[in-house]
């Protein structure tokens, strides 16, 4: 037992008073017997015994009174096992992402995790709420109870070693109590591993009732006809399968399509013809599930040619004016003597076609063509150096050549998961007609290969950014030194690297991934572009190239779906944006990963546990008690004891 005001107890000195005054009562006298009261003297002496057992018996309450009074002022107290940490600071993470709209036992899983804090979090407690979207530092429940009702899922995921670098970027002398409010989708064991061992942490898991749900995942122009496009929807079902789910399509919110499909496996593409024309709306599902993957946006705009031009003999690049025709492509072949250098700015694809040499001031302009969108194809040369070739190719990325070798091998490998055969072929094949080459150049870097040879070395490469792309091949695809002209290969692979990321009909971002969007447009030095539609506006990093204009939106917009992006009040293109599918699969939530950290029920259990294993036993109450039971038991001794 501990004492808050220990000097109080000095006053227990004071218990001696009452034990003189009880001596001084007890003081012996001489006494005097007269004959007339001799016969009162047995009588007097039981009535002195009954008296002098009674002031003992006030003097022991008055003794034990006096001591509970001065205790209880002391104020006596049992420490708390887990004192040391009572001045710890609060912080609280809740997980507001879009998994969190799962259905638990009493409501949605975010907005049950809300209304308990509001009702559980004590007034007088001290806390910083950390959330994906939002943070707020030492605050209390009442100054954010509006914020906490009015609070948005994000289109963030949740990270927790994000949260947890917030936190420990708070540097404070005291330590720090935590508690993670999360369903645990998508949680890696690297990032519970970003919780500092000293923190002490609670995690909250709140259980779904079921984890089936369907979400619309990508959108793709299947095949396009004369007045129509055939697009395709994929779609994704976790859970239970088996079961019909009606489909919508709507454009400028009007409906235009409807079915109803039913999941056999986990994944299916289901199809709708639509007229050719401008499309900007959006396909809609209906599940039991969550509801944020629920609708995909997305617009359609009128396939624009793309400008490709061929830079080398006219003789080698007949091949590309069959591939590139003019119902989709303007294309032109210069030779290097006759190229008319302000040309390449407005064109989407160069190919360099066999160039015995690449002269300096056109490896400056290239460079800058890639670098504002542009893709480049180049096709090496048996008679080019590779001293002019590699310094060129040091500029875009890490490919570099070695001597030229005269060696016939067969291309024999397909790389399917490469961007430039997205969409290309419906299954693998490994039983196509291998092409061959009699030279070639041995290529080394470390950027994945698109086509192979029989030896596993390179055929066909690229080196990616987000806007543009160049495509090296290893050797000459000329008739006299390779079929390749002959293959089956040869119209996918060129005619995927003729199209520019953009002009293929279909706009449908994905918030948060950062890739940056080209928009045709020639701006004054005082104008810029701003994306908007009914709900929000937003004005997006921008840099001006010449005829186009680059925008980067980082984490915006904060809500999916179809904007227009504007020059003032003049609208220049349509534009769609959706939430990342991250969230879709309830089934990935990982609770093992916790197995070191407390796991409690409740945010009520956590505040409460807290306080138990915190608070001192206050027992100066029990004093004060014993101290009017004292005062009773001396007023009881006074008018009953004789």
């Amino acid at each position: 037992m501990q004492f808050k005001h220990p000097e109080i107890l000095y006053f227990l000195f004071l218990l001696v008073i009452p034990i003189l005054v009880h001596l001084f009562q007890l003081r012996r006298f001489k006494k005097e017997y007269f004959t007339n009261v001799r016969f009162l003297k047995e009588l007097s002496i039981q009535t002195r015994k009954s008296s002098k057992i009674k002031k003992w018996l006030l003097l022991a309450t008055r003794l034990l009174l006096l001591t509970c009074i001065i205790i209880a002022f002391a104020q006596p107290f049992f420490k708390a096992k887990d004192s040391k940490n009572n001045s710890n600071e609060m912080y609280i993470v809740l997980d507001n992402s879009f998994s969190m709209q799962a259905k638990g036992q009493k409501g949605e899983l975010l907005k049950r995790a809300v209304q308990e804090l509001l009702e559980n979090t004590p007034e007088n407690q001290t806390f910083s709420l950390i959330t994906n979207s939002e943070t707020f530092w030492n605050t209390d429940i009442k100054s954010i109870r509006t914020e906490l009702q009015n609070l948005k899922y994000s289109a963030l995921p949740f990270q927790l070693e994000s949260a947890m670098a917030k936190i420990k970027s708070r540097k404070s002398a005291f330590n720090k109590d935590i508690v993670v409010i999360t369903d645990a989708v998508g949680l890696e064991s690297k990032q519970v591993k970003s919780i500092d061992k000293d923190f002490n942490t609670y995690f909250i898991i709140p259980e779904t009732e079921h984890e089936n749900n369907t979400s619309i995942d990508s959108v793709f122009i299947h095949q396009t006809l004369d007045d129509f496009y055939e697009i395709g929807l994929k779609l994704s079902a976790f859970g239970e399968k088996d079961k019909q789910i009606p489909v919508a399509l709507y454009n400028q919110n009007k409906l235009i399509a409807k079915t109803l499909t039913k999941f056999e496996t986990k994944d299916k593409t289901i199809y709708f013809t639509i007229p050719k024309k401008d499309f900007h709306g959006y396909a809609s599902i209906i599940d039991n599930g969550l509801e944020y993957d629920n609708n995909l946006y997305f617009s359609i705009s009128k396939p624009k040619k793309n400008n490709v031009i061929s830079i080398g003999t006219p003789e080698k690049s007949n091949f590309l004016s069959r591939i590139y025709t003019n119902d989709e492509f303007n294309f032109n072949n210069f030779s290097i003597e006759t190229l008319d250098y302000n040309a390449l700015e407005k064109q989407n694809t160069i190919v360099l076609n066999e160039l015995d040499e690449i002269p300096q001031a056109l490896q400056t302009t290239l460079k800058s063509f890639v670098e504002k969108g542009g893709n480049l194809v180049l096709i090496p040369s048996a008679k080019t150096s590779t001293t002019n070739l590699n310094p060129f190719l040091k500029i875009f990325g890490n490919i570099q050549f070695k001597s030229l070798e005269n060696k016939e091998k067969l291309i024999t490998k397909i790389n399917f998961n490469h961007p430039l055969f997205s969409g290309v072929f419906e299954n693998k094949i490994n039983n196509f007609q291998y092409p061959k080459t009699k030279t070639f150049f041995r290529i080394t870097g470390s950027n994945p290969a698109v086509l192979y040879y029989e030896d596993q070395t390179t055929f066909l490469t690229s080196i990616s950014n987000p806007i543009s792309s160049v495509y090296v091949f290893a050797a000459p695809i000329n008739q006299e030194n390779s079929n390749f002209q002959q293959s089956p290969l040869i119209v996918p692979v060129f005619y995927k690297m003729g199209i520019h990321n953009q002009n293929n009909g279909v706009n449908a971002l994905t918030i948060g991934n950062n890739n940056p969007f080209l928009v045709d447009a020639t701006l004054s030095k005082d104008e810029i572009l701003k994306v908007q539609n009914d709900a929000e506006t937003f004005i997006p990093v921008q840099q001006m190239l010449n005829d186009k204009v680059k925008l980067t939106f980082n984490d915006y917009p904060e809500l999916a779906g179809n904007f227009g992006i504007y020059n003032q009040k003049e609208r220049l293109q349509n534009i769609s944006f959706n939430y990342n599918r991250t969230e879709s699969d309830l089934a990935q939530a990982n609770e093992n990963v916790l197995s070191d950290y407390k796991t409690i029920d409740s945010i009520e259990t956590v505040f409460d546990t807290l306080q138990t294993d915190r608070t001192d036993s206050q027992i100066w109450k029990w004093f004060v008690i014993f101290a009017l039971l004292f005062l009773v038991t001396e007023m009881a001794i006074i008018r009953f004891v004789k």
